[in-house]
């Protein structure tokens, strides 16, 4: 698989695709409303980035970023062969992948200077902490710190953050917290969470990361991503993430979706398995009417974007 995410005009978002993949998407676009894709690494990084645009029976539009604005470059071909091949490369980060076209700089200006932050000591403080919890989490794009840094301080008279002030700080932390990833060494505690769940999927139970915001939303949103051969549910959401990033466990919620009592604690049985099986310390006493909990738990999910 390429470390790379794909974004369409559709809205869609591919995660680690493979070459193939790639293949099909560029192929693909051209048609009114899928138009263009965005390609990003994996995590992704500020100011880098490729994208291709194609009007349907026209010339492919292709750019490439790697930093600042002088870095920004484009270029056209007529047939398809020819940007899968550059974007397969640069996905790759192969040498000289960039050689098969002919590429021009943008010309674009350089980003205006933000300026500082102009909040005193406590109130720096309580911004970069709540920003850096969020980020610990694992699962918000530069673009959600970004609004959430800006928003965090609002009240009904004063808004201290600017949009520019609140992405140059995502920006900053998104950045030491890629940093320290780099030390991190084989398969943390949230991949493994991922491959249970990844095996329940398989096993017709629904099974969501970090999905909505609190538990009442969670199960009145469950039953609308379930399959039609899903027998029950698992999932956890984002304050329980938060909270197993805070290094208290992780929290999980499951049931039948028969509403049984009998199919909750047969779906909690597996859902234990499988995060057995994916080698996490879990405690449950097989009480339907009770949460599953996985700890201990080391939190270090690395950073998509």
């Amino acid at each position: 698989m390429l470390e790379i995410v794909v974004r369409a005009e559709t809205g869609e978002r591919h995660v680690r695709v493979s070459s193939d993949e790639l293949a099909g998407l560029v192929e693909r676009i051209g048609g009114d409303g899928d138009r263009f894709l965005v390609f990003q690494r994996v995590p992704d990084l500020p100011d880098v980035f490729a994208q291709v645009w194609q009007e349907a029976g026209g010339d492919y539009s292709v750019e490439h970023r790697d930093g600042a604005a002088d870095r920004h470059f484009e270029t056209t071909a007529e047939r398809p062969e020819a940007v899968i091949a550059a974007l397969t490369g640069w996905a790759r980060q192969e040498a000289g992948w960039d050689s098969g076209l002919a590429w021009s700089p943008l010309n674009l200006p350089p980003a205006p200077e933000v300026p500082p932050l102009d909040l005193d000591d406590k109130e720096h403080e309580e911004l970069e902490t709540r920003v850096r919890e969020a980020l610990a989490g694992g699962y918000r794009s530069r673009a959600e710190l970004a609004e959430l840094a800006e928003d965090y301080l609002v009240t009904e008279d004063r808004r201290p953050v600017s949009r520019e002030q609140a992405q140059a700080l995502a920006d900053r932390l998104w950045l030491e917290r890629v940093a320290q990833q780099r030390s991190w060494q084989g398969e943390t505690d949230p991949e493994r969470l991922t491959r249970a769940f990844t095996a329940l999927q398989h096993n017709g139970i629904t099974a969501r990361e970090n999905f909505t915001c609190c538990r009442s939303c969670g199960q009145a949103e469950i039953g609308g991503e379930a399959g039609p051969d899903a027998r029950g549910f698992v999932y956890f959401h984002s304050q329980c993430t938060e909270s197993a990033a805070a290094g208290h466990g992780l929290t999980l919620l499951y049931g039948g979706f028969d509403g049984s009592s009998e199919t909750t604690t047969a779906i909690g049985d597996e859902v234990v398995a499988a995060l057995e099986a994916a080698g996490l310390p879990v405690v449950w006493n097989r009480d339907p009417g009770r949460s599953i909990t996985v700890t201990p738990l080391d939190w270090r999910r690395r950073l998509v974007g």
